[in-house]
């Protein structure tokens, strides 16, 4: 008799690969199916109850997590896989690697908050304090605006108000309202 060769792990991984193909193409060809329902009824310009587009972006929102969660298992390595590959080498007789090759000191540390969102909250905050500087600048011109407004108006309605008596007191040759002190040259009543 002929000895064969074990296959435990080899289909142990066929069938865990099969499984996963399933869930996979089940998920995705349910995605689609939603995508292509809701276009359809864009299209179609389909009249729907404000209740059924809820209940539609329930299961679209579902489906995008479910999305998500397969493109991180087909897109991860994990050391299970890892494990998986290790075993069924070890029953062929050839050994690529070893089970204390996935040591949690070989994986590279991957920092909490990654330097980018560091480094762009850093930049945020640099620019409030220049955005709040300039808001304040800005509020402060536009006091200063309005006071100097004020100011001129005041002087304006006091010398329109006012009975003007021309004299030149000072002395310098320039007849001034003794009252409010306008020059007659700038005067136009």
């Amino acid at each position: 008799m002929a000895e064969q060769a074990p296959s435990g792990f080899k289909d142990l991984l066929n069938k865990m690969m099969s499984r996963r193909w399933y869930i996979t193409a089940m998920v995705l060809g349910g995605f689609m199916v939603i995508i292509g329902g809701i276009f359809a009824a864009i299209t179609l310009q389909t009249p729907m109850a404000a209740a059924w587009k809820e209940l539609l972006m329930l299961l679209l929102g579902a489906f995008i997590g479910s999305y998500g969660k397969i493109i991180d298992y087909w897109f991860s390595d994990t050391d299970k896989d890892k494990m998986l590959v290790q075993k069924m080498d070890e029953e062929d007789g050839v050994t690529l690697g070893s089970v204390n090759d996935i040591k949690e000191s070989n994986k590279p540390v991957a920092p909490t908050i990654p330097d980018a969102f560091v480094q762009g909250a850093a930049a945020a905050s640099k620019l409030a304090v220049v955005e709040n500087l300039q808001n304040f600048e800005l509020e402060k011109d536009q006091q200063e605006h309005e006071q100097e407004m004020e100011k001129l108006e005041f002087e304006h309605h006091a010398h329109r108000q006012c009975e003007h008596v021309w004299g030149d007191a000072d002395g310098d040759g320039h007849m001034e309202c003794q009252n409010c002190g306008l020059l007659q040259e700038e005067y136009k009543g």
